[in-house]
């Protein structure tokens, strides 16, 4: 299983991730109607790209009162009937991290959906802030993190120098 990994650090805030969402999605360069939105932090200059977390109990979709949103057991994705909405937006509402939204034309949402295993965002973040990796990876790479400090450590310990 793959997942969408965020990496703010690496972010440059060049939201070519928002313009390559949206033209994937509508045929139109508009951020507005993009899945994945970049956060602007002024006071230190600091960019945070936000963007579904297809949660293990995603409450958009218990709120729903269609079912237009379901989680699919193969992918673990959540995923957007369209047909099926009725545009009472409490999905929205019930989002904790903000990432289901309305489009431009306030009349039908937009959430992630990993562009059908190919994320247009990941294929045009040249600083690698945005990645799409199985989850395996993910885990032995925070585990080979991990072990870097601890080894760090012991050396300095050796050392006799305090961490």
């Amino acid at each position: 299983m793959k997942v969408l990994m965020l990496e703010p650090a690496k972010c440059t805030g060049c939201r070519a991730c928002m313009d390559a969402c949206s033209f994937e999605k509508t045929g139109v360069f508009n951020p507005l109607d993009s899945r994945v939105n970049v956060i602007t932090f002024h006071e230190d200059l600091t960019f945070v790209p936000t963007v579904c977390t297809q949660c293990e109990t995603p409450y958009c979709a218990e709120v729903c009162p269609t079912a237009a949103l379901v989680k699919n057991a193969a992918t673990d994705l959540v995923e957007f009937i369209e047909d099926k909405c009725i545009g009472c937006k409490q999905c929205v509402v019930a989002c904790p991290w903000g990432s289901i939204k309305i489009n431009h034309l306030g009349k039908e949402i937009i959430k992630c959906d990993h562009c059908a295993g190919d994320p247009a965002c990941v294929k045009v973040c040249k600083a690698e802030a945005l990645t799409y990796v199985e989850v395996e990876d993910v885990v032995s790479s925070k585990q080979q993190g991990v072990a870097q400090t601890y080894r760090q450590i012991a050396r300095e310990m050796a050392k006799g120098v305090n961490p």
